[in-house]
């Protein structure tokens, strides 16, 4: 397995994130040595959502202001329906994500997750997949979009559902390992 030794993953999530869509590749991560922090535009704590009820509180370890893509190598974008359509109302959040793309680093994005890289607008072209229900606004953004467990495209790494979790985690390490994409 690669190993992330001196790898710094941020997480970009907000409230309603999925929970496992989080937890699973936080613990992944960790376990192949990376730093992982979760960066919210919110302090403290923020609310998963776990299948059909409110989940877990995780700590947000840094606040969206307090951080720049260059502090990070990596960048993970849960899924869960509420939190993606927040953060691609914060034009913040959309800068962090689209400052990652621009620069061919890794970003690995799950379910809804991919709902932020339509809002950099630098998708157009790009193979990816994602839950079924984003299909056409992803096509509609110029994405090639397929229904597979894992879709990797230049170091952009996406997955449709919690059950594809294991394939997404092994190959968001490896791209994390090889670092920038040209």
């Amino acid at each position: 397995m690669a190993t992330l030794e001196n790898r710094r993953v941020a997480i970009l999530t907000e409230e309603g994130f999925e929970q496992v869509e989080l937890t699973s590749p936080k613990a992944a991560l960790k376990d192949a040595g990376a730093i992982v922090h979760i960066i919210s535009p919110k302090s403290g704590k923020i609310k998963a959502w776990d299948k059909t009820n409110w989940g877990i509180e995780v700590d947000v370890d840094k606040q969206l202001d307090q951080v720049s893509p260059d502090d990070y190598d990596a960048l993970v974008l849960p899924g869960g329906v509420l939190n993606p359509d927040k953060l691609r109302q914060n034009k913040d959040a959309v800068a962090f994500v689209t400052a990652f793309l621009k620069e061919g680093k890794p970003v690995a994005a799950i379910c809804h997750g991919p709902q932020m890289l339509i809002e950099t607008g630098l998708i157009k072209g790009r193979k990816l997949t994602s839950f079924p229900s984003l299909q056409t606004d992803l096509k509609n953004a110029g994405a090639e979009w397929v229904d597979e467990e894992v879709v990797v495209d230049n170091g952009l790494i996406t997955s449709r559902t919690p059950a594809d979790l294991p394939a997404f985690n092994k190959k968001a390490i490896e791209e994390f390992a090889e670092g920038v994409h040209a």
